[in-house]
């Protein structure tokens, strides 16, 4: 049996941690195997990458630097570790793929979605995901959650006007993608989000979503 693909997404600060943990323990509690990782990063080449993109000292980066380092990070983490999972009938949690690059670099950018998508379906091999759960959260209350400070990445240390516009782009792509991307409201409380979110793995299971 192939293992199941699922992505989550979201605005820093939407509480998809604490989610993906809920999600992983769902699924070892029915005995599956769940391989939990992340992007950019999940592989050491990827790592390497993650700590070049969100340096906050690294402000000359271009767009389009940007945007391929992404690709490249995801390009060796399918290659490396999300297929091999799925080929075992692992259960993939990966918080954030491409959907981020859409929104980050596609809108947020403004190198448009066609330009990234083309991009990262050469890095993927046009691999989707089952599901995307899509953690919704207003780009202001986002901020406030992870108080940025000094401490900040650098796009966390985006201005306001950059959030916004990733926001309204993740709200565009559930809208494009309807039947991959569920959007689950994370300004509600902990409990009642793990229910919702469980409802949907639960689907999957099942074999439809």
């Amino acid at each position: 049996m192939k293992g199941i693909f699922i992505t989550i997404e979201g605005m820093d600060g939407a509480g998809k941690s604490t989610q993906i943990r809920y999600m992983k323990e769902f699924f070892e509690e029915r005995g599956l195997q769940v391989l939990l990782t992340r992007e950019p990063g999940g592989t050491n080449i990827g790592e390497k990458i993650r700590e070049l993109i969100l340096d906050k000292n690294h402000l000359e980066m271009s767009e389009i630097t940007e945007a391929l380092l992404y690709a490249a990070s995801r390009a060796q983490h399918v290659k490396e570790t999300i297929l091999p999972a799925i080929d075992k009938g692992i259960i993939v949690l990966c918080d954030r793929y491409v959907d981020s690059s859409l929104v980050y670099q596609g809108k947020g950018r403004g190198l448009g979605y066609e330009a990234i998508k083309m991009i990262n379906d050469f890095a993927t091999c046009c691999l989707a995901p089952d599901l995307t759960i899509l953690f919704d959260i207003a780009p202001e209350l986002s901020l406030k959650r992870i108080n940025i400070g000094e401490d900040g990445d650098r796009l966390e240390r985006e201005a306001i006007d950059f959030h916004l516009t990733v926001h309204s782009a993740y709200m565009e792509l559930s809208e494009m993608y309807p039947h991959r991307i569920k959007v689950v409201k994370a300004n509600k409380g902990i409990e009642d989000i793990r229910l919702e979110v469980e409802g949907l793995l639960k689907q999957i299971l099942e074999g439809g979503i």
